[in-house]
Order: structure tokens, then C-alpha cells, then sequence
């Protein structure tokens, strides 16, 4: 039986790692981490390299097929192998085409194991995603910042995925996100695996 899994989705700079973070000190048991640019920032900074390609390049038709199947796949498949040893997990990365397509999501599903899967959206808007890319200076969000409005459309930003998902809104002006939180983990609660017989 598989340990629950829970997936943090939204564009790059949406707040994933502070909605990870506080999760994981609310949740028990507490879920491994499964940081995909934790994981996968070193390889693909390489790849990326390798090829002679923008070194802040990390969306767009080349990267979709040589780079993006692989980094999503090897999630998948170490979520899966870690929740079938009882441990629950919690993946953090865009997951752009996987939660909006259901049959994306349908298969991704299927690949981290099937069993409770709870995915949390984490809302953002145009205004947030500058301020936030632009504060943190990664080399990694150079051409984010080159070509904009691509990005922008590539990451979907304002399109609420068609499957089921729990929102953690991070845009200026929301609610407190301690507060989202909270609630959020209150939904969520994870109840102890039974101790094998």
C-alpha cells in the first residue's frame, strides 16, 4: 500500500518552496521532500550546457522534449518507489502540462503510485511571479525574464486546473498564507501508517 503523496504545483516563482516548507512543519508523519530543482538545477544546468543552449533556458519545444519528460518521469518514479516503502512524500515543481490536462494528470497518477494524491495549486498572478522572479536573481530565470510574455503563457498563469486540486493563493493582497496553511493542513491531516503485523 502506498504512503500519501502530496504535489505542490504553480509557475516558477509562485511561492512552491514556502508553501513546501510550512507543510512540511504541519504535516506528520512529515512527507520526504521531492524538490525538482533541488533534484534535477545541477544536471540540467549541465544538459543545458552540454548542448549549447541558454543556461536560463527551462521552458519552450527543445527543452519540452529533451529535458522536461526525463526530470518529470524520475520524480515520479522516486515518489512511487519511496511511498511503496510506507513513507509519504511531497513533490514541489511547476507540474504545468500535468495539472492542467486531466489526461496528463491521469497518467502522472498512475506513475507516482496511484493511492491518496493531493494536489495543491499554488495561485499567483502576473504582478506576483516579476516581483518574485526578479527578487531572487536565479541564473535559471534569465530567459523567464527575457521573454515574458511567452513565459507567461507557457506557465499558464490564471488558468485553474481542470482537476482536483486545494489552492494556496500567494498573490499581493491575499489572505495571510500562514492562514491558508493552516487550514490547508487541517484538511490534509495524515493519519500514522499501521504498524505491520
Amino acid at each position: 500500500m502506498h504512503a500519501e503523496a502530496f504535489v505542490v504545483a504553480g509557475a516558477p516563482g509562485a511561492g512552491k518552496s514556502t508553501v513546501a516548507q510550512l507543510l512540511l512543519e504541519l504535516l506528520r508523519p512529515v512527507p520526504a521532500l521531492l524538490d525538482k530543482d533541488t533534484l534535477y538545477g545541477p544536471f540540467v544546468a549541465a544538459t543545458l550546457r552540454a548542448a549549447g543552449r541558454d543556461p536560463g533556458e527551462r521552458e519552450g519545444p527543445w527543452y519540452d522534449e529533451h529535458v522536461k519528460p526525463f526530470e518529470y518521469g524520475a520524480l515520479a518514479a522516486t515518489a512511487a518507489e519511496i511511498r511503496r516503502h510506507g513513507c509519504p512524500v511531497l513533490l514541489s515543481a511547476p507540474f504545468t502540462g500535468q495539472i492542467h490536462n486531466a489526461d496528463q494528470w491521469a497518467g502522472f497518477y498512475e506513475a507516482l503510485g496511484g493511492g491518496t494524491v493531493e494536489l495543491i495549486w499554488v495561485r499567483s498572478d502576473e504582478a506576483t511571479l516579476r516581483e518574485r522572479i526578479t527578487a531572487r536573481g536565479h541564473a535559471r530565470d534569465t530567459g523567464k525574464l527575457q521573454r515574458w510574455e511567452s513565459f507567461l503563457a507557457g506557465v499558464r498563469i490564471g488558468s485553474v486546473p481542470p482537476v482536483p486540486h486545494h489552492v494556496i493563493d500567494t498573490r499581493i493582497g491575499a489572505p495571510a498564507l500562514s492562514t491558508q496553511i493552516q487550514d490547508l493542513a487541517t484538511v490534509l491531516a495524515v493519519q500514522p501508517l499501521p504498524e505491520a503485523l
